[in-house]
C-alpha cells in the first residue's frame, strides 16, 4: 500500500469536454439515452436521421473511447458504462457525465472498475436524496469529488486485466447464449410453423392444441403479505425488475420462504412470463427467490421445458399487442388468451426426437446463466478487496 495515493476522482479525470454543434453538420446521429444502457450493456442505440427529424436536445455529448458515461439521474438504477467500440456520429445524452481519464497516471478500465463499487453508488445515490430538484440527481462534481485510492499504473492495469476477464467471459456466454436462442427459434420454426421436414403440410399425426393444455401458468403472490417474520433471514422477490436484470440485488424486497407454499419458490431453470406491464418470457437462474403477483411460473408434467417455453415465446408478440390494445394504465393479458393460443403438437415419436436437439440447447443457455450469475458475483466480490489493496493481484487465480 505504500505505492497507493489518495485522490480525488477529479484529479486525474476531465468531465464534459466535447459536446456536439449544429456546425458539425451530421446528416445523421447515433443517440443512446440514459436509460438504454445498465451496468456496460447496451440495450439499444436510437438512430437519427437529421434530414428527417429534429435532434433530441438531450444528445449533446461527444464520447472517445475509453469515455466512461454515468448517469447523474438515480444512480442506483445503475445507468453507466464505459466506451470501447462506437457507431459513427455518436452522441449521448446530457444526463450522463462524461468521464474521460488521463491515461498518463490511470488507467480507463480500473477508474471504471472503482467508480462503479457499491460503496460508490450508494454515496452517490445518498447525494443525489438530498436534492430538491423533482428527482433524486447529482452534479459531475459530485462524482469529481469522490476519493479513491490509486496504486502505480502497472499495478492499475493488472487489477483492470482480472476484472475485465470476467466481463469477458460473461459477454461471450451471452453471446453464445443469443446464438443458441437464435438456433432454437429457427428449428422451433421450421419443424412447428414452415413444417419444412413435412413438404410444408403438417403431419396427420400431429394435431392442434391450446397453450393452457402444454403447461400450466401460476400466478404470483402479492407478496407485501408475506414479509419475513422475526429473525427469518428473508427470499428475495422476483418482480418485473429482476426478470429483466436476470438477478435480484440489495434493492430487491424480501419475503418469508416459511409463510408461502413451495410451488411459489422460482428455482434457476424455471420459465417465467411477465404478463403484465412489460410481457416478458424468459428462463430464471437467478438464483432461488419468491414468485411475486404479474408472473406467471410456466411448467408441465407432460412436456418437456423447451416445448412450453418456446410455445410461449411463440406467442409474445401476439400478447403484446393485446396488452397494448387495452385501455388501461398497465397493460396486461387476461389467462382466457393462454386458451385460445394454438400450439402444434406432435406425435411422440416425434416429440422425443425434436427434443433430443432441442433440450440440449436450453439446457446449455441455462448453464451459462448460472455460470454468469456466479461470475459476477466472484467479480463483485473481488472488485472492493483490489481496489482498497486488500487482495494483491497475485493472489488471484481466476
Amino acid at each position: 500500500m505504500t505505492e497507493w495515493k489518495e485522490l480525488r476522482l477529479g484529479d486525474i479525470c476531465k468531465t464534459n469536454q466535447n459536446s456536439y454543434s449544429s456546425s458539425d453538420r451530421w446528416d445523421f446521429v447515433n443517440y443512446l439515452d440514459t436509460g438504454n444502457i445498465t451496468e456496460n450493456k447496451i440495450s439499444e442505440i436510437q438512430l437519427i436521421d437529421l434530414e428527417k427529424e429534429d435532434l433530441p436536445s438531450r444528445a449533446k455529448r461527444k464520447v472517445s473511447k475509453n469515455s466512461i458515461i454515468y448517469s447523474t439521474v438515480r444512480p442506483n438504477q445503475k445507468h453507466f458504462g464505459i466506451i470501447k467500440t462506437q457507431p459513427e456520429n455518436f452522441l449521448v445524452s446530457t444526463g450522463f457525465a462524461v468521464i474521460d481519464v488521463d491515461t498518463r497516471i490511470a488507467d480507463p478500465d480500473f477508474i471504471f472498475y472503482n467508480l462503479i463499487q457499491n460503496e460508490n453508488t450508494e454515496s452517490l445515490h445518498a447525494i443525489a436524496e438530498q436534492t430538491t430538484s423533482a428527482y433524486p440527481a447529482i452534479k459531475p462534481s459530485d462524482i469529481e469529488n469522490l476519493p479513491i485510492t490509486l496504486p502505480s499504473l502497472p499495478i492499475q492495469k493488472k487489477i483492470a486485466t482480472i476484472l475485465s476477464s470476467i466481463d469477458d467471459k460473461i459477454k461471450l456466454n451471452n453471446k453464445i447464449n443469443d446464438n443458441l436462442e437464435q438456433q432454437a427459434q429457427a428449428i422451433f420454426k421450421s419443424w412447428f410453423v414452415d413444417f419444412e421436414q413435412f413438404g410444408g403440410e403438417m403431419p396427420e399425426t400431429w394435431r392442434i392444441g391450446k397453450l393452457s393444455e402444454i403447461a400450466d401458468y401460476l400466478n404470483g403472490l402479492a407478496m407485501q403479505k408475506f414479509r419475513p417474520i422475526e429473525n427469518e433471514i428473508g427470499l428475495p422477490v422476483l418482480k418485473i425488475k429482476e426478470l429483466r436484470q436476470g438477478s435480484c440485488d440489495e434493492n430487491s424486497e424480501l419475503c418469508s420462504p416459511t409463510s408461502i407454499k413451495k410451488e411459489f419458490i422460482i428455482h434457476d431453470g424455471d420459465v417465467i412470463f411477465s404478463w403484465s406491464g412489460s410481457l416478458l418470457v424468459d428462463i430464471w437462474c437467478g438464483g432461488k427467490c419468491g414468485l411475486n403477483q404479474h408472473l406467471f411460473k410456466v411448467t408441465s408434467k407432460q412436456y418437456d421445458k423447451w416445448f412450453y417455453y418456446l410455445w410461449t415465446k411463440h406467442h409474445l408478440d401476439r400478447f403484446i399487442f393485446l396488452a397494448a390494445d387495452k385501455a388501461t394504465t398497465m397493460g396486461h393479458i387476461k389467462r382466457e388468451e393462454l386458451d385460445k393460443a394454438e400450439v402444434v403438437i406432435p406425435s411422440e415419436i416425434d416429440m422425443k426426437r425434436i427434443s433430443s436437439v432441442m433440450q440440449p440447447i436450453i439446457d446449455m443457455i441455462i448453464n451459462n446463466k448460472i455460470e454468469n450469475i456466479r461470475l459476477s458475483k466472484t467479480r463483485d466480490e473481488l472488485l472492493p478487496k483490489l481496489m482498497n489493496g486488500d487482495l494483491s493481484v497475485d493472489e488471484v487465480r481466476i
